[in-house]
């Protein structure tokens, strides 16, 4: 069971995603929400802290399976790293919506507290990355030490774009199967794509 709070939150979610932040009246998400329009102002006070209270549930979500990686001692640094790109991959393709709103705001954001929220959130996966790619280069996993920044736009960015050109994939491949097998299918060699790729760039080697 969802509360109140989270059924307003996902519902407003969908409607910026598909209409953006200014083209989504209260009104509609209180619609979509089946609630009343007071209980937006109530919970959130305006749709602006709706907006940002809805990126800040989403990215303390990514933030806490982030930790909870880094903190196994049960895995050694390549498969965190393994579990991360699934991770990622898993929730870019079950919160598309909320990434849809992120790419968007990434470009045209003015919300200083947006902006703040990405930054702090590109900074964690940063030092996560580093700290796990340092520990793996000191036990001897990792071979080579590619620049932490590039690594993390590496991930990212094939997961958005993959991701947003879906459809269009599915077409050129003329694929016909229904569009949940297709993207079951899709996104598991999605995943193994981005694991050969970065097994290249942290110089991994399975059998040394």
């Amino acid at each position: 069971m969802i509360s109140k709070e989270e059924n307003i939150l996902f519902a407003a979610e969908k409607l910026f995603a598909e209409n953006g932040f200014q083209g989504t009246s209260t009104r509609e998400i209180s619609k979509a929400a089946n609630v009343n329009i007071s209980m937006i102002s109530y919970y959130f006070g305006s749709k602006e802290k709706l907006y940002e209270k809805l990126v800040e549930y989403r990215m303390q979500e990514g933030q806490f399976f982030a930790k909870d990686i880094l903190e196994r001692t049960d895995i050694n640094e390549w498969e965190k790293i393994q579990k991360i790109v699934d991770q990622f991959a898993g929730r870019v393709r079950h919160h598309k919506c909320f990434y849809r709103i992120m790419q968007r705001e990434q470009l045209h954001t003015e919300n200083p507290q947006i902006v703040e929220f990405l930054k702090q959130t590109k900074l964690g996966f940063l030092t996560m990355y580093s700290k796990i790619l340092e520990s793996g280069i000191e036990k001897g996993i990792f071979t080579k030490n590619p620049p932490i920044y590039l690594l993390h736009s590496t991930v990212s960015g094939t997961l958005f774009y993959a991701s947003n050109a879906t459809g269009m994939y599915k077409e050129f491949l003329q694929n016909n199967e229904t569009d949940e097998v297709f993207e079951e299918t899709y996104f598991n060699e999605l995943t193994q794509h981005v694991k050969h790729i970065l097994k290249d760039l942290l110089g991994y080697e399975e059998n040394k």
